[in-house]
C-alpha cells in the first residue's frame, strides 16, 4: 500500500475536534452533552445577514474575484476606517475564514525552515497552518499565575535568531481570553522594528473587550505599515462561523500581491459567505450591545463558579470568550475523556478542550482545560454543576 507523507504525519490533530467520538458515544448512551470544548457561539446570528442570504437577486452563483467581491471590500474598507484602522479596499484581501488569512499571510513571507514566535498557548491550528507552510513555531510561555499576560521583551530576544521572520498574536486570545494592552502592542512593536520582523496580529475577538478596556490594533502601530499583517474573520463577531469568511489585511503591496497568487490558485472565496458578510456590516449596535450583556453574564458566572470549586483556578478573560483553567486531576487529556465516558451525573456530562493541544512545549498545560462560554447561562449552570460533581469523582485527582 502507498504511504503517507511526511507533512501529513507531522500535521497534528485538533486537540479542540479529537474528543468528539467519545462525545458521540455518550450522546448514544442518552447523555445530554454540554459542548464547552469549541468556540461555537449559540448567539443567533444577525437578521440583516440571513435576510441577505434568503433575499439574494443573483440567478448564478458566480466565482467572485479573488480578492473578494469589490462592494464587500469597500464596505469592510469603511468599517475598519470607522475604528480607525486606515485602509482602502485594496489593501484587503477576502480570505475563506481568518484560517486562509493566517496560511495565506504565512506562505507569502515566511521560508520553508525558518520561524515565527508565538506566545503560547495558542490557538491550536497555528501549529497546523505552519506545519502546512513548512514553518517552525517557536514558543514563548505565558503564565496562567499571571492571567497569561504577554511575556517580557526579553523573552521574546532570547529565541529570535536569524531564521526569525515573525511574531504571531491572537488579541483578545484563544484560549486564554487574554487581553493585549496598548503598552503591550508597542513593545510587540519596538522588537519588530528593532529586528526587522512581521507581525502577525488575529484580530477576529476584536468586539469582545471587557471591563471598559478597548482593543488596540496592530494596525495602529505608526512607521510599521509594512510589517503588520492583520488576520480576520466574520465567525465570532456575526456567530456566523460556517460563512468561513475572513480577511487578511495590510499596507504591504509585496505580501498583498504575493498572497494573490495563493488566492488565484484556490479561485475565489465563498460567494455566499461574502454576500452575508457584506450584509453584516449593516448589522445594528443594539445587537452587539445585547452579546456583550450576555456574554459578560456568561463569564462572571462561570468565573466564579470555577473558583469556587476546590483546586481550581481560573483567572478572569479580558476578552474573548474562553478560558484556560487549572484543575486538580492527573491528566487533563485523560479527565476530558474520562468525563465523557465514564461519568454523568444526572445523565449529563461536559466536553472541554485539554490545554495541552494549545501549547507548543512538551509537558505544559497537562493540568489546563481550555472553556469555552458559548452556552446559555441555564446551561452553563448545569455544565458547572456537572463538573465539579466529576472533579469530585474523578480517580485522578490530586
Amino acid at each position: 500500500m502507498p504511504g503517507i507523507s511526511e507533512k501529513g504525519m507531522a500535521m497534528p490533530a485538533s486537540p479542540i475536534r479529537k474528543l468528539v467520538p467519545f462525545a458521540e458515544a455518550a450522546k448514544s448512551k442518552g447523555r445530554k452533552v454540554y459542548h464547552l470544548n469549541i468556540g461555537q457561539p449559540d448567539i443567533v446570528t444577525p437578521k440583516v445577514a440571513l435576510d441577505a442570504v434568503r433575499n439574494m437577486k443573483e440567478v448564478v452563483i458566480e466565482y467572485s474575484h479573488s480578492a473578494g467581491i469589490e462592494s464587500y471590500r469597500r464596505k469592510l474598507a469603511d468599517h475598519y476606517r470607522k475604528i480607525n484602522i486606515d485602509v482602502d479596499h485594496t489593501e484587503i484581501m477576502v480570505t475563506t475564514g481568518g484560517s486562509e488569512a493566517i496560511s495565506f499571510a504565512l506562505m507569502s513571507t515566511v521560508n520553508p525552515g525558518e520561524e515565527v514566535i508565538c506566545p503560547e498557548p495558542f490557538y491550536a491550528n497555528y501549529n497546523g497552518f505552519s506545519t502546512a507552510a513548512g514553518v517552525k513555531v517557536v514558543p514563548i510561555t505565558s503564565s496562567i499565575d499571571d492571567g497569561f499576560a504577554l511575556p517580557g521583551i526579553s523573552e521574546f530576544e532570547k529565541v529570535i535568531t536569524p531564521k526569525t521572520r515573525g511574531i504571531i498574536i491572537c488579541n483578545p486570545n484563544n484560549p486564554t481570553g487574554y487581553l493585549y494592552s496598548e503598552e503591550e502592542i508597542r513593545q510587540l512593536g519596538e522588537i519588530v522594528k528593532k529586528h526587522d520582523l512581521y507581525l502577525y496580529s488575529d484580530e477576529v475577538y476584536r468586539e469582545f473587550c471587557y471591563d471598559g478596556k478597548n482593543h488596540f490594533s496592530a494596525m495602529y502601530l505608526e512607521g510599521l505599515e509594512g510589517h503588520v499583517i492583520m488576520m480576520d474573520s466574520v465567525s465570532k463577531r456575526y456567530s456566523m462561523c460556517g460563512a468561513r469568511v475572513g480577511a487578511l489585511v495590510t499596507k504591504n503591496r509585496a505580501v498583498l500581491d504575493t498572497a494573490m497568487k495563493f488566492a488565484q490558485a484556490r479561485l475565489s472565496p465563498p460567494s455566499f459567505g461574502q454576500i452575508a458578510g457584506e450584509a453584516a456590516l449593516d448589522t445594528p449596535d443594539t445587537y452587539f450591545e445585547s452579546v456583550y450583556n450576555e456574554y459578560i453574564e456568561r463569564r462572571d458566572y462561570m468565573v466564579g463558579a470555577l473558583n469556587e470549586m476546590p483546586g481550581v483556578k481560573c483567572p478572569t478573560p479580558g476578552g474573548a470568550f474562553y478560558t484556560v483553567v487549572e484543575l486538580p486531576v492527573d491528566d487533563a487529556d485523560r479527565f476530558a475523556e474520562w468525563i465523557l465516558s465514564e461519568f454523568d451525573h444526572d445523565n449529563q456530562t461536559v466536553m472541554m478542550a485539554p490545554a495541552s493541544g494549545f501549547y507548543s512545549t512538551p509537558g505544559l498545560g497537562k493540568k489546563e482545560v481550555r472553556i469555552a462560554y458559548v452556552l446559555k447561562k441555564e446551561d452553563l449552570e448545569k455544565a458547572m454543576e456537572t463538573l465539579a460533581e466529576a472533579l469530585k469523582a474523578y480517580p485522578g485527582r490530586e
